[in-house]
């Protein structure tokens, strides 16, 4: 075929293309004057021939979707080209914190866009019988706990699709029982991205400062890479990796500082229309340079959420979570198997946590959510044993 064939074969494709970007922008353009379903479905139709391509596309058709109640949908959308830290688990919050950064980026023509949070609650802490629990004598034990959480994010959109985003997360829990530590905890990120038409890439800086009683802090600093691919629609990828340390400054923690390093990859899939999601991730690494007898150790595992929206007003979800730790030092250890013997072994962690939840939003920007969430650590050493369910009530409000 002759170059001025295969342009003359081209013009139908470029054709069909331009049409469908001037279909796409005039949906677009009446959404954003009106936005009521019709012309939202007018905007997804058009998307179907012509995808967006830039940031204010994405943006205007994350919020089409949401109108139609396709709130999976209009997280893949959103997700393209904004980037949260610390939002809630939930799909509905999730969406609607991104709803209202898209409003100020394209209604209100902001470059600085942002949410904000406060929530607080009560609830209760049991810790459940297991070998290890039951050795160290702390086996069913129940506390009452009062627990408060703010913070809030913000994205600051560059030329060029280039973006800049920052989060501050901070929670404390207070317990009833004078026995058990009152935990804090403060969570920070900062990092540079770019959208590149159906992918994001961010890299930055995140960590965390924890109380864990006894005048103890845990200080965790590291340096990330994310990457999310808009397969179509309903799909989504993810890829990441991070570099970090974890430090005990002083006392009888010392020993568990360490360095980190993992890989991650997942899967978010849209379910019933846009109602649900699923998302599947697997991750792995590796923790050393540790002062910890058991020495280095490699782990894998993996997540699956479950994300439900019954309505605009309510929603609910579930998690199972995984790891399995494998340390590299024969160590003298007492194992469950033989309780009253102690034996050389390297030790083995299977760690597994499962949660639920339900978000009610009773008034606008007010939420009641309700969460259980079990934790069972089982080891081949009996001190590393361990089981606890929690459940809480708290109300939230967003900014």
């Amino acid at each position: 075929m002759s170059r001025r064939e295969r342009k003359e074969n081209a013009r139908p494709g470029a054709l069909r293309a331009y049409v469908g970007a001037i279909a796409l922008f005039a949906a677009a353009a009446a959404f954003a004057a009106e936005p009521d379903p019709a012309r939202a479905r007018e905007l997804v139709e058009a998307a179907q021939t012509q995808p967006p391509s830039t940031v204010d596309g994405h943006l205007e058709l994350g919020r089409a979707y949401y109108v139609l109640g396709q709130y999976a949908e209009a997280k893949i959308e959103f997700e393209t080209v904004l980037r949260f830290d610390n939002l809630p688990q939930d799909l509905l919050s999730q969406v609607e914190i991104y709803n209202q950064a898209a409003t100020q980026a394209l209604d209100e023509k902001r470059s600085l866009t942002g949410f904000g949070y406060a929530e607080t609650g009560i609830g209760r802490y049991q810790v459940n019988n297991t070998v290890g629990t039951n050795a160290l004598g702390g086996g069913d034990r129940r506390d009452t706990f009062y627990n408060a959480r703010a913070g809030g994010g913000m994205n600051y959109a560059l030329p060029n699709d280039y973006a800049i985003d920052a989060t501050l997360d901070y929670r404390f829990r207070y317990y009833d029982n004078s026995e058990s530590r009152n935990d804090s905890d403060l969570r920070w990120r900062l990092a540079g991205s770019r959208s590149f038409g159906e992918s994001n890439l961010a890299v930055g800086f995140r960590g965390r400062t924890s109380y864990r009683g006894d005048g103890d802090y845990r200080n965790d600093a590291g340096l990330f890479a994310d990457y999310r691919y808009r397969v179509d629609p309903d799909n989504q990828l993810t890829l990441g990796a991070e570099y970090r340390r974890r430090r005990y400054p002083e006392g009888r923690l010392r020993d568990r500082s360490r360095t980190s390093a993992d890989v991650s990859g997942g899967w978010v899939h849209s379910l019933l229309e846009g109602a649900g999601s699923l998302t599947l991730t697997a991750h792995g690494g590796q923790h050393f340079a540790t002062s910890r007898p058991d020495g280095n150790s490699s782990f894998y595992g993996a997540t699956a959420a479950l994300d439900f929206t019954v309505n605009n007003k309510l929603g609910w979800g579930t998690f199972v979570w995984w790891e399995r730790d494998a340390f590299n030092n024969d160590r003298i250890h007492f194992h469950p198997d033989a309780l009253d013997n102690s034996v050389l072994l390297r030790r083995k962690d299977n760690l597994y946590e499962v949660g639920a939840y339900l978000v009610w939003e009773f008034v606008p920007t007010w939420t009641l959510r309700p969460e259980l969430l079990w934790i069972r650590d089982q080891s081949n050493s009996i001190g590393f044993n361990y089981s606890s369910t929690e459940f809480w009530l708290n109300i939230r409000k967003g900014f």
